[in-house]
């Protein structure tokens, strides 16, 4: 406790105790966090229909109401690559589908035969 008094004092103390207490500190700690995620959406390709995209849509907004972070993931399958623009259009429209629950924490981005978006949940829901 004290190294530089004369003579010096030490504590005795149960070690056992000690970690037990430190353990019961970090579960408490922990049980206090809130872990993020990442959820995918994937869209295969560019002709999908209105009801499959409010599909997709919805389960994005549940899962920015629950505070995970969603990745949105559009394939591009044989011909539709040469068209980057549509897919961007389908990001666009997806962003403005859920713009009440989310900010966009990554822009669309080509990633060889994917486009992909990060979207994060508003700090306020």
């Amino acid at each position: 406790m004290s190294p530089n008094v004369e003579p010096p004092v030490c504590k005795i103390m149960d070690y056992g105790k000690y970690k037990f207490e430190q353990m019961k500190r970090e579960k408490e700690a922990k049980k206090n966090q809130k872990v993020i995620e990442i959820k995918e959406i994937r869209i295969i390709g560019l002709g999908i229909d209105t009801h499959d995209f409010e599909t997709k849509g919805n389960h994005a907004i549940r899962f920015l109401k629950e505070g995970n972070k969603v990745k949105v993931a559009i394939r591009f399958r044989g011909r539709e690559l040469g068209h980057p623009e549509i897919g961007l259009e389908l990001m666009e429209k997806f962003k403005n589908y859920c713009d009440e629950y989310c900010t966009v924490e990554k822009a669309a981005k080509m990633e060889g035969r994917n486009m992909l978006m990060f979207l994060a949940p508003k700090s306020g829901k």
